[in-house]
């Protein structure tokens, strides 16, 4: 008897928990997936085997019309194309639909890196702030993601060997990170004022429970705009950290460990948005 969509869609999504996706990936490639569900059951499509390549090709012509930015929907497509492969592995479907399906063309943005003056004045924004001003300096001077920072323990914190555990994530492994000066002092002068809880994760809220990612976000990107710092995320701090240590002279592969990219290539992209001459390396961390 043939799968139904919905069936399969569930199917999909335990196959990518069982792979241990990251929770944003498998929201995302499953919310894809039920956007074609969605699409196709509206055309009285109910089961797997009746989703055609025509079917995928209209509903890629209707994201277009839906203004998705071309990112996005090479990302849909990628969901898909993902979704229909696990279908195929598992005997649901003789062949993939979405294979012949080409992705739309698009330009990528280069990652946005901070000026000194921009990086200043967020600082400045939020020093009145210990607990937010330890979050922005940590993630600025060590590129950790944050994830990781919101997931930092207070036993991952050595401050005698000024070192902070990363510890593994599903798919990424655990590595260590030097605390310099700056970043140190700032969890120090948090740390005075945390709240004494229980709790074992480092940044919490004010009643005690940790301060989840999404809620971080949302506080960094107000010190955003008070800071006058416009089409600015999150991530730019990385970037920022990233190409500021490639600037500086620190190796290349140091610095692709420092920030746990899984290939050396990914760095090497960094490298493009330097004016300034990597001769001479040395492993200083430098401190911005």
């Amino acid at each position: 008897m043939p799968t139904l969509l919905a069936d399969a869609h569930a199917q999909y999504k335990n196959h990518l928990l069982s792979e241990g996706k990251a929770e944003a990936t498998v929201t995302a490639y499953t919310k894809d997936v039920e956007q074609l569900v969605n699409f196709v059951g509206k055309q009285g499509k109910t089961q797997i085997d009746e989703v055609s390549t025509e079917d995928i090709q209209e509903f890629k012509d209707l994201l277009k019309k839906q203004r998705y930015t071309g990112k996005s929907i090479s990302r849909k497509i990628n969901s898909i194309k993902s979704f229909f492969r696990f279908m195929v592995s598992q005997g649901e479907v003789d062949g993939n639909p979405a294979v012949d399906v080409q992705h739309p063309k698009y330009e990528t943005a280069p990652p946005r890196v901070l000026s000194k003056t921009e990086y200043r004045a967020l600082r400045d924004a939020c020093r009145g702030d210990e607990r937010m001003y330890a979050i922005i300096e940590i993630l600025l001077q060590t590129g950790m993601r944050i994830s990781e920072l919101a997931n930092l323990k207070l036993e991952d914190v050595d401050l005698e060997r000024n070192i902070l555990d990363i510890v593994a994530q599903k798919t990424r492994g655990a590595r260590k990170l030097p605390l310099n000066a700056a970043a140190k002092e700032a969890l120090l002068n948090y740390l005075e004022i945390r709240p004494r809880a229980r709790e074992k994760t480092v940044f919490l809220t004010k009643t005690c429970r940790p301060f989840l990612v999404r809620n971080i976000r949302t506080a960094i990107d107000r010190y955003f705009r008070l800071a006058g710092i416009k089409n600015s995320k999150v991530n730019d701090l990385r970037h920022t950290f990233i190409v500021e240590q490639l600037k500086a002279g620190t190796p290349l592969v140091y610095v692709s460990q420092l920030v746990g990219h899984k290939r050396i290539t990914t760095t090497e992209k960094y490298l493009k948005l330097i004016d300034e001459s990597l001769a001479n390396p040395n492993v200083k961390i430098e401190e911005l």
